[in-house]
């Protein structure tokens, strides 16, 4: 049974054949290996096209500023299923990986299409009171430490100022941040999630591939946090800990 289109059996990541592999047009041990960082390869996967200095600038910035926040859901889910399971280490990267989505760690995607929209349609005041009007939050606002402003978003929108690589995206997040009080009635801070998606989106990287920055990011801090996790494990102290935090209402 056919599902889908079956019309385009191609593909422009990379062929190879006895004698060498390519990477998007470039030989993998001739022009890559040794010769360039792993941003910039990431980059050139992605798009198909080497970062310039300023693209790769940025997008280390941003792999750092999502890389880590400490023992947040992802974090948790990854140290608690590799205390339970320490022959799957990469199970639990994948546990702490499987959560990102709208409400943590990949808000950027979520953020960045709410971005794109307001580009396209040029009004961010009635963007903001269309989510409202369906209850939803302002994606890549708010935080729920950073009351008074998230540290991380503010460096990046001040290196993209001093960058000079300000675009429509990071425009529309200006402007919606501006339109908030009006519409909600209160300001919010620009999260690190709105500011990932407008710097990115405003020095070339694609939109469909957004989320992918909040996982490579994470998969490092994950690495890392369960490198800890078998010397010094948690995993169990934090599950006795929801335990514990949790009462019983049932019947």
């Amino acid at each position: 049974m056919r599902i889908g289109k079956q019309n385009a059996p191609f593909t422009a990541i990379c062929t190879s054949d006895t004698h060498q592999i390519r990477v998007r047009g470039q030989d993998l041990t001739g022009q890559i290996i040794g010769n360039t960082d792993f941003t910039s390869y990431f980059w050139l996967l992605v798009t198909g096209q080497m970062p310039s200095d300023t693209q790769k600038f940025f997008a280390n910035a941003v792999l750092c500023a999502i890389a880590e926040h400490g023992l947040v859901p992802s974090v948790v889910a990854a140290r608690m299923t590799y205390a339970a399971a320490p022959e799957a280490f990469h199970g639990a990267v994948a546990a702490g990986l499987l959560g990102c989505g709208s409400v943590v760690l990949g808000s950027a995607e979520v953020a960045g299409r709410f971005l794109a929209q307001v580009v396209a349609d040029g009004d961010a005041e009635a963007a903001v009171r269309a989510l409202r009007a369906e209850k939803k939050a302002i994606p890549g606002f708010g935080h729920p430490q950073h009351s008074e402003g998230d540290p991380r978003a503010n460096l990046l929108l001040k290196l993209a100022a001093d960058h000079g690589i300000e675009g429509p995206h990071i425009a529309a997040l200006n402007a919606i941040q501006a339109a908030l009080p009006d519409a909600i009635g209160r300001s919010l801070p620009i999260n690190v999630n709105g500011a990932i998606p407008a710097v990115m989106l405003d020095i070339g990287f694609p939109l469909a591939a957004l989320k992918g920055i909040s996982l490579l990011a994470r998969t490092a801090s994950l690495i890392g946090h369960l490198q800890e996790e078998t010397e010094r494990p948690i995993g169990f102290i934090l599950s006795g800990a929801a335990a514990a935090a949790i009462n019983y209402d049932g019947p």
